[in-house]
């Protein structure tokens, strides 16, 4: 790996850890690079999960203030990520790639579309339901499947499951986007580290550039809580639909 090499791989991991903190997608800049350098495209895949760990970690470590008060949903909707993370993985390992990645560009698109309406979705439903628990309510059963499914995605590709996870979040939970945004962190964090576990024990991992990618994406993390922080709920929603429509274009190209 030439030094220009290692720099590109540690900017992309700094850049996708920023944006998987802020809204998600950051597998869609550093999984491109590192097939641009010629790593296979699972090598390249399992490679990317494995380096966006630390990234995660800071990211949720940097939203600790909006993580209060969530433990007992936290604990809830991490079980569904760490069995849907491991599934993902499971099939990425046993299944072509194209299989699942032909269908990745409609959960993008669905996943926005969500984003978008959620707004509107929430005044509709919060006009039909009966008044129920406060902001620090547990996921239903509808929420907490949403999260496996989003869980078995990112285990298996990565790019846009914190866009799923904050669609699904959105919809089935009374809370604000700030707090929503700090649970999806911990939630793909949860995925990203427990497929990685998988994929370091059954699959190739290239170290060099997973370490630079996880160095990047530990600086990434911390930048982008301190980002995703200040943005406001609809400049917030703003960056997802960005970064979802970038990634349903990248995936089509």
């Amino acid at each position: 790996m030439s030094p220009w090499h290692a720099i590109v791989i540690f900017a992309a991991g700094m850049f996708a850890g920023t944006i998987n903190t802020v809204a998600g997608s950051g597998t869609l800049v550093t999984f491109p690079v590192l097939l641009a350098f010629g790593y296979a495209p699972v090598v390249a895949n399992v490679t990317n999960t494995v380096g966006l760990v630390p990234g995660s970690a800071a990211g949720a470590l940097g939203y600790r203030r909006e993580l209060a008060g969530q433990r007992s949903r936290v604990l809830a909707l991490a079980a569904a990520s760490l069995t849907g993370g491991i599934i993902g993985a499971v099939l990425l390992l046993t299944l072509p790639a194209s299989a699942f990645q032909t269908i990745v560009p409609v959960f993008i698109a669905i996943a926005l579309v969500q984003i978008v309406a959620q707004p509107r979705l929430s005044r509709m439903l919060a006009a039909r339901r009966t008044p129920r628990r406060g902001p620090n309510g547990r996921a239903g059963p509808v929420t907490t499947l949403g999260v496996g499914i989003a869980g078995i995605y990112g285990g298996y590709f990565g790019a846009a499951q914190g866009i799923l996870n904050l669609a699904v979040l959105t919809l089935g939970l009374d809370d604000e986007l700030q707090r929503l945004n700090a649970l999806k962190v911990v939630l793909t964090g949860l995925v990203n580290l427990v497929s990685g576990v998988v994929f370091v024990f059954a699959a190739h991992v290239a170290w060099a550039p997973a370490g630079l990618i996880a160095g990047g994406s530990l600086l990434g993390g911390i930048m982008g809580a301190r980002i995703g922080r200040r943005l406001p709920p609809a400049a917030l929603r703003g960056v997802v639909v960005i970064v979802g429509v970038f990634a349903i274009v990248h995936l089509l190209a």
